[in-house]
């Protein structure tokens, strides 16, 4: 997530300070955002990427209340979150990972998936699906990722980013001992050191500055 977003609210929430509800109506979407998701599909196709095209979460609203954070959320075309529309809004996750010792988890992302093919990411995340709270989401994709359950969570943001995506921002520590085993997402995973100024040169100024931001 790059840093050229707009922070929507800033947490930090505890896990049951975050709310949804869930719109009955499915989300339409002009002509040319349509078309435009149904190109990027097949450009995934020819590079043999696995595409699907189910229903997943877009933020309709949000408000910020009695000291939590409350989203509504409406069903949308997954493939939406490739187009870069603002219209569309698509909802993703990103729960950022550190250890008992403050390390940061990071994963290379695996060339065959449809987005940061090939470049280092803090944690796990992915899109929100059908009737699924954000952070049941969060957790979810952390132990599909990775197969661990954290200790303690904290939702730390909600933003928009310069290509139409909302971000749910989290943060998740593991507990003393806790082994991550990398699923077919990430073709190689480190533990950076908990000092940012120590981290190695893949770990690219938007993995920094998402660092910087749950420091």
């Amino acid at each position: 997530m790059a840093l050229t977003h707009d922070m929507l609210a800033r947490g930090p929430w505890t896990p049951d300070q975050v709310t949804c509800v869930w719109r009955e109506d499915a989300f339409v979407p002009d002509a040319a955002d349509d078309a435009a998701a149904d190109a990027a599909l097949a450009k995934l196709r020819e590079r043999g990427s696995p595409s699907h095209d189910g229903l997943a979460a877009r933020l309709a609203s949000f408000e910020q209340r009695d000291g939590g954070l409350q989203l509504v959320l409406q069903p949308a075309r997954w493939s939406l979150r490739l187009v870069g529309s603002h219209a569309t809004r698509s909802v993703s996750v990103l729960l950022v990972v550190r250890d008992a010792q403050g390390r940061w988890l990071a994963g290379r992302r695996a060339p065959w998936l449809a987005s940061w093919t090939g470049r280092w990411t803090l944690g796990a995340g992915g899109a929100v699906e059908v009737g699924e709270s954000p952070v049941e989401a969060m957790t979810r994709e952390l132990e599909e990722e990775w197969s661990v359950v954290p200790e303690r969570l904290t939702v730390e943001a909600l933003a928009d980013t310069p290509n139409g995506l909302a971000f749910l921002v989290g943060l998740a520590w593991l507990p003393d001992g806790a082994e991550a085993v990398p699923d077919d997402e990430h073709d190689a995973h480190a533990w950076w050191p908990s000092d940012v100024a120590a981290w190695p040169p893949e770990a690219d100024e938007t993995v920094r500055r998402m660092a910087a931001l749950l420091a």
